[in-house]
């Protein structure tokens, strides 16, 4: 069997026009999606180049396959099922700027790029005071797309015509507003002066998004049928659901330009995400969170299984219909109406969401995802919900590491996070272990140890999940 790549595949070469940052699974399976049929649709026209956003990465593998990939989407669609194949040809190719600096300033030089686009989790749009102009690159996100927009402006002269429209895809709530911020900070801290602040802020536009599609990733699993399936070996196939939405909070000049919505796709230019990012984050995401490190911590190693699960399926819809829910201003039946697509989405039987993928930085994704549930919670009845906590100690419980069964335990998240937790769980003083967590500021933005009866919670889970196992402790919510 060939290894797919442009002389073995016939594959179409687009004019580059977006730079991405970001070359994971997501992003592959949603934004290159996305562009790929747009341009299938429209006569947008359109090509990648991908951006490593951090020192280790994908894109020499993506490299090695010319940029193409195959987007395997399995659901139910109008009561139809659906297993789709397809072969994305818009990447370009990919670069690592911790390697390939030059290369990568070079991009701001390129007339036809128009778009900026990224995800870099929630924890990539952060200001770094360390980051230096003349880094190669800067170390945050945001540092290197000011180098980048900063070069450009230098390059062209500051040429109102050649600014950036800039998508990030973070999910975060104001993600663009997040991340304007971030840049106009460095471009104080790097004193790049008044001309390029107006070009910056005349030129380019940095919208807010929301994000969603459930992206499980590699399908390890089925991975020699759908090489039978494609004809090809391909590395880098990624499995996702049918469902797709993309909110951009953007004018019609901005639509005009990226003709997403035009080309039959669940893509929507509105005057405000808002409302759209607090049911989805809130609603979908959240239950994600927690249900990972229990389900996980259960025994069990996909969403499905969670959901489906006796006990933990109980836990999950217990944090979803009686406390994330009941944190939300929509009216109650529409926001059960989206809970329960949600579930759906959750058991979809050609999609194993594996819990693993969802633990990625799972204490930044925990506070945005979670925590403000859980102070509106705690605001509204009075009490603590003790679903999230349980979900929290979960969390904390994952990052201990060791073993489940015969399998490692491997967290992944901020160096600075692994750290901490390493150096509290070495206490062996479980109280330690929860107060050090709540108390740690470069994660939440203030101390937890603040919200009244939280702490105690914590450790009172910690300790049961310790002595009887996360099944015990999941029963002490759902009894």
């Amino acid at each position: 069997m060939e290894a797919l790549n442009r002389k073995t595949a016939k594959a179409n070469q687009y004019p580059t026009r977006i730079i991405q940052f970001g070359e994971g699974n997501f992003l592959r399976a949603f934004v290159d999606w996305i562009v790929w049929n747009t341009n299938q649709k429209t006569d947008f026209n359109a090509g990648v180049v991908v951006v490593q956003p951090i020192a280790k990465g994908m894109v020499d593998m993506l490299n090695s396959q010319d940029g193409l990939y195959h987007v395997n989407l399995q659901g139910i669609d109008k009561g139809e099922a659906v297993d789709s194949i397809q072969m994305i040809d818009v990447i370009n190719g990919g670069l690592n700027p911790y390697t390939q600096f030059d290369e990568y300033m070079a991009l701001a030089e390129n007339p036809d790029i128009r778009f900026v686009i990224s995800n870099t989790t929630e924890a990539g749009i952060a200001y770094d005071p360390s980051c230096k102009l003349d880094d190669k690159p800067a170390s945050s996100y945001p540092g290197k797309l000011t180098q980048l927009l900063y070069h450009r402006y230098e390059h062209f002269n500051g040429d109102m015509t050649k600014g950036f429209i800039i998508l990030p895809c973070e999910l975060i709530f104001l993600n663009g507003k997040e991340l304007k911020k971030c840049i106009y900070q460095y471009i104080d801290l790097w004193n790049l002066g008044e001309g390029f602040k107006t070009w910056f802020e005349n030129a380019c536009g940095v919208y807010c998004t929301l994000v969603d599609r459930i992206v499980p990733g590699y399908p390890k699993d089925t991975i020699d049928q759908i090489h039978e399936r494609i004809g090809y070996k391909d590395n880098l196939v990624v499995k996702g659901e049918i469902f797709h939405l993309w909110v951009i909070e953007a004018p019609e000049s901005v639509a005009e330009e990226f003709p997403a919505d035009k080309a039959g796709l669940n893509v929507l230019f509105v005057p405000s995400e808002a409302p759209y990012h607090e049911r989805k984050v809130t609603l979908l995401n959240g239950p994600h969170t927690v249900l990972s490190p229990v389900g996980y911590l259960s025994g069990l190693d996909t969403v499905k299984e969670c959901v489906e699960d006796p006990e933990v399926g109980q836990f999950v819809k217990k944090v979803m219909y009686g406390e994330l829910l009941e944190t939300l201003n929509l009216p109650k039946p529409e926001l059960e109406a989206f809970a329960n697509s949600v579930v759906e989405r959750f058991v979809n039987p050609y999609v194993k969401h594996f819990v693993t993928s969802i633990m990625l930085n799972s204490f930044p994704k925990y506070k945005t995802r979670d925590l403000p549930g859980l102070k509106t919670y705690l605001e509204r009845k009075g009490e603590l919900p003790k679903g999230l906590v349980l979900g929290l100690a979960a969390i904390i419980t994952y990052y201990k590491g060791g073993k489940r069964g015969d399998v490692e335990i491997v967290p992944n998240d901020d160096a600075a996070i692994m750290a901490l937790l390493k150096d509290l769980w070495a206490t062996g003083d479980i109280r330690k272990v929860a107060e050090g967590v709540l108390a740690a500021e470069f994660i939440w933005g203030e101390n937890l140890n603040e919200i009244p009866g939280l702490t105690d919670l914590v450790v009172a889970d910690l300790e049961l999940i310790q002595n009887e196992g996360m099944r015990a402790a999941v029963r002490t919510v759902i009894g």
